[in-house]
């Protein structure tokens, strides 16, 4: 049972202008579908994406129009370049420190409440979200794995030191005095595009503890590998689930896509939520081309 929703002739404006692409209207067939797998699953696993957040304001990289690569020559920092590189450490936290207040502003829109209320319904049993923003706890989450951690932590990649992203916000102040910038474009994670010249002006913070200008958030970047434990927990979550619903995400990264497989591999039921394609659009059962928030605020509507 294979849907796609671009089959409409309708398309819905996007909810953020900035954040959310080009969508189509979801019809009641699609709408149909999409709430029978949910209510006929035994054990429903949910894997989420940037794709669910871009209605909170939060932008996603890949989406057409809206998302970074479209908008911006800039790409997110690598992992190793940050490792090695002070300059692309310098660069990574100047533009995060005025970035971060933007991003810590941001809510939990629909799709996460309604997720965090079927967990407390028993229609779920785990979330494993793509995102590093925290939404899903500010929703009211708790049977979450977050795979590629998050921007709420910062920790010493050369001692045992760790704060929280908040307190950490008010050192860096501390560290830079009077540091201020304008924001040229709004991208993913917490990070800001601003005024390049004012960069060499930026004081890396050192860390408290040891000394070292290796103050990294616990954010897999690109470019490095999700811990082996934290996948084991996920593939031993994917067992206990008979169907997978994957809502915003493309699963363009092999982070997320090798549970897809991994569905079709061990016999799961697989549905995509998503505006527009998806790498695993051809092991899906259901895949709808729709806007998030529009089908979750639907069935809260008539089941919860």
């Amino acid at each position: 049972y294979f849907i796609q929703s671009n089959l409409s002739q309708r398309y819905a404006m996007s909810v953020s202008q900035l954040c959310v692409p080009k969508h189509f209207v979801l019809s009641e067939q699609y709408y149909k579908a999409l709430e029978g797998f949910i209510l006929s699953a035994k054990n429903l696993l949910v894997l989420t994406g940037a794709g669910l957040s871009t209605e909170s304001g939060i932008p996603d990289y890949r989406s057409v129009g809206v998302g970074l690569y479209d908008r911006t020559k800039h790409r997110p920092i690598q992992h190793m370049d940050f490792m090695n590189d002070d300059k692309a450490r310098q660069r990574y936290w100047a533009r995060n420190y005025i970035g971060f207040p933007v991003f810590i502003d941001k809510g939990p829109n629909i799709s996460h409440k309604v997720i965090a209320e079927m967990e407390h319904a028993n229609m779920l049993r785990w979330v494993i979200t793509q995102n590093v923003d925290r939404l899903h706890q500010k929703a009211g989450s708790t049977k979450i794995t977050e795979l590629h951690g998050t921007t709420n932590i910062v920790a010493c990649q050369r001692c045992d030191y760790i704060v929280n992203r908040i307190d950490f916000q008010s050192y860096i102040e501390s560290c830079n005095p009077g540091f201020m910038a304008d924001i040229i474009n709004v991208t993913p994670d917490a990070d800001a595009e601003i005024d390049t010249d004012l960069i060499e002006k930026f004081n890396l913070p050192l860390c408290p503890d040891c000394g070292a200008d290796l103050l990294k958030p616990q954010v897999v970047f690109f470019g490095a590998n999700v811990g082996g434990y934290k996948v084991e927990h996920c593939y031993k979550k994917l067992e206990e689930c008979d169907s997978i619903l994957v809502a915003g995400s493309s699963l363009y990264v092999m982070s997320g896509y090798r549970f897809a497989l991994a569905a079709q591999k061990t016999g799961k039921r697989l549905a995509i939520l998503n505006i527009g394609e998806t790498r695993a659009d051809h092991l899906a059962d259901i895949k709808v081309s729709a806007r998030c928030g529009e089908f979750f605020e639907r069935f809260r509507d008539a089941h919860l």
